[in-house]
């Protein structure tokens, strides 16, 4: 086994946000759970990473019982599941432990906040060494709004802030910034493709 799957932040707590109506992607966990899926079947390790930040009262706080993977996915018996508290899936955990003990040279990474969480995973595995696979249509992220924009602005708000970044923008330069550098850009059903081919 010298692949593996990374399944970053696909969790209630991004759902039990008012900003969720605004995802680039409501059907992300199908996204991932068809690389899920394709990962199981090539005998490829599946690690599931949750942030999580205890004692905040907010979504992410383990108390409030939204940190748990989206209603649709399920994690198998022997499949990592870890909890982070930085953005990237390295710092916080034991991620690179788990990918020495189990052989993993290559990577593929999806998730939620694909130019935060995913992101930064991504550029920390190409640092480490790993050869990284950026499944963009299994990312999924939210509109950004600008650094002057009030804290406390509501949803209809933001989307009406002509400066607010929106989240098809965010894909394209994340794309971007990372093809060719940090990792191999692709889709689902390019994966699928290739898989069907070696099969």
């Amino acid at each position: 086994m010298n692949r593996a799957l990374i399944v970053i932040d696909v969790q209630e707590s991004f759902r039990a946000r008012p900003l969720w109506e605004t995802i680039s992607d409501p059907k992300i966990a199908e996204q991932a759970d068809r690389l899920v899926q394709l990962a199981r079947r090539a005998g490829d390790l599946v690690v599931w990473v949750l942030h999580t930040d205890p004692g905040s009262g907010d979504v992410f706080d383990p108390a409030l019982g939204h940190v748990r993977l989206i209603d649709g996915l399920e994690r198998a018996e022997g499949e990592p599941l870890l909890h982070k508290t930085s953005h990237n899936a390295f710092t916080t955990t034991n991620l690179q432990q788990i990918l020495t003990e189990n052989g993993v040279r290559e990577l593929t990474i999806c998730g939620i906040r694909t130019e935060q969480c995913v992101e930064t995973t991504t550029r920390v595995a190409s640092d480490f060494g790993y050869q990284v696979t950026f499944v963009t249509d299994a990312t999924a992220t939210n509109p950004i709004a600008h650094r002057d924009a009030p804290a406390d602005q509501t949803v209809a708000e933001l989307l009406a802030d002509p400066r607010t970044l929106p989240a098809d923008e965010i894909i394209r330069r994340t794309e971007y910034a990372l093809a060719g550098r940090f990792a191999t850009i692709a889709t689902v059903a390019e994966l699928e493709a290739a898989a069907a081919d070696q099969a």
